[in-house]
């Protein structure tokens, strides 16, 4: 059986980080993933993400928000790869809606750059929306867009020249945790470990209840798609990346970035599924381009023509806040899972802080509200 200090089972984007982090110690690293890294069978493809810094979701994220968007400049120093666009990001939404609030007293207790805008600016300066009177917009000059996949091609090879063992298309079928170490199961092979991260994404749950832990987590089918789109409006120079909370859902998306087209996805919703059954094609679901058209329609009428759409996975906890935190039974196994569908931007933070503890067993990081134990406390 081989040993390792640390096995790390999921290396998308937190595991792939993780193990970047855990490779400029002296640690034997073992990553595991049941694909190929970066691919299309979980959260992290599509090509582009937001990192955006006053954050909707709560003023408890933006410390970490800004702490991460250091380490992604970071990485493009140490990579000479180009992973982040400054492209801005516009929030938009009905001045009283709490998003919105959010965005407005986070940048005011962090001191962040923040244009507030009527919704006349917005039409004036960026002439492809239309924009209902009564919305304002909250526009962050500083924030943009990460390629997320050369973000995680950067952390792979980064980690493999520090002497990283990464095994692809290794699927973990048994996990069994000790008083001092696990035993994980890879077909044929077990490895054996000091300590375990489980970064899994969709596959978190299950592998977690072989350790006794049952977390409420949510896998869920998501849908995005790219719009063919007049490049002299909306190409990378000349328009934000966008997030827009609306009575119909909360939407995002990016510019055309290389003369992709405009990319637009729907955060809320989704149709439950089981991350091990393949998930139907974008277009195959009722209503997977009918959603984005309803958007487009509404704020960006010029945008009529479907270029093509993907699908991918979010895992939902039920308060849709992430969870970092190390196992309540187990301390020598550390847990990132929950992500529900805003995680990736953090990612080169979480996978610093997954490295801090499983050797240190802290982290200087403000993770307090991302801990297990509100849901443990449920279930008892």
């Amino acid at each position: 059986m081989s040993h390792y200090d640390v096995i790390i089972v999921g290396a998308g984007s937190m595991g792939m980080a993780a193990g970047y982090y855990l490779s400029r110690t002296d640690q034997n690293i073992l990553l595991l993933d049941a694909y190929n890294p970066p691919h299309d069978q979980a959260s992290h493809h599509g090509e582009t993400r937001i990192i955006r810094h006053a954050y909707g979701e709560g003023e408890a994220y933006v410390p970490l928000a800004l702490a991460a968007q250091r380490l992604w400049y970071e990485l493009e120093q140490i990579s000479g790869r180009s992973l982040f666009l400054n492209t801005g990001v516009l929030n938009a939404g009905h001045r009283s809606s709490r998003s919105m609030q959010t965005i407005i007293r986070s940048a005011a207790q962090y001191d962040l750059p923040l244009e507030i805008l009527t919704a006349e600016e917005m039409r004036t300066r960026w002439s492809g929306l239309t924009m209902p009177d009564e919305y304002i917009g909250c526009f962050e000059p500083t924030s943009g867009v990460l390629k997320c996949e050369d973000c995680i091609e950067a952390y792979r090879d980064l980690a493999v020249v520090n002497g990283v063992d990464i095994r692809t298309n290794a699927k973990v079928t048994t996990l069994t945790a000790h008083a001092t170490g696990v035993d994980v199961t890879v077909g044929s092979d077990t490895y054996s470990a000091d300590a375990l991260i489980v970064a899994a994404g969709a596959w978190s749950g299950p592998l977690l209840e072989q350790t006794g832990l049952s977390l409420p987590l949510r896998p869920v089918r998501k849908t995005f798609a790219w719009f063919e789109a007049a490049e002299e409006v909306f190409n990378d120079a000349a328009f934000p990346a966008f997030a827009f909370d609306t009575p119909a859902g909360y939407y995002y998306g990016f510019p055309s970035i290389a003369q992709a087209g405009l990319k637009i996805g729907r955060h809320d919703g989704g149709i439950p599924v089981d991350p091990n059954h393949p998930r139907r094609p974008f277009g195959q679901e009722a209503g997977d381009l009918a959603d984005l058209r309803q958007f487009t329609n509404t704020f960006i009428p010029s945008i009529d023509t479907l270029s093509h759409g993907k699908t991918c996975l979010y895992t939902m906890t039920p308060d849709e806040d992430f969870i970092i935190d190390l196992h309540p039974d187990y301390p020598h196994i550390a847990i990132a899972a929950g992500f529900s569908g805003h995680g990736f931007k953090f990612s080169s933070l979480v996978g610093k802080v997954l490295s801090e503890l499983v050797i240190e067993k802290s982290t200087p990081e403000p993770i307090a509200p991302f801990s297990i134990e509100r849901f443990t406390k449920v279930s008892e």
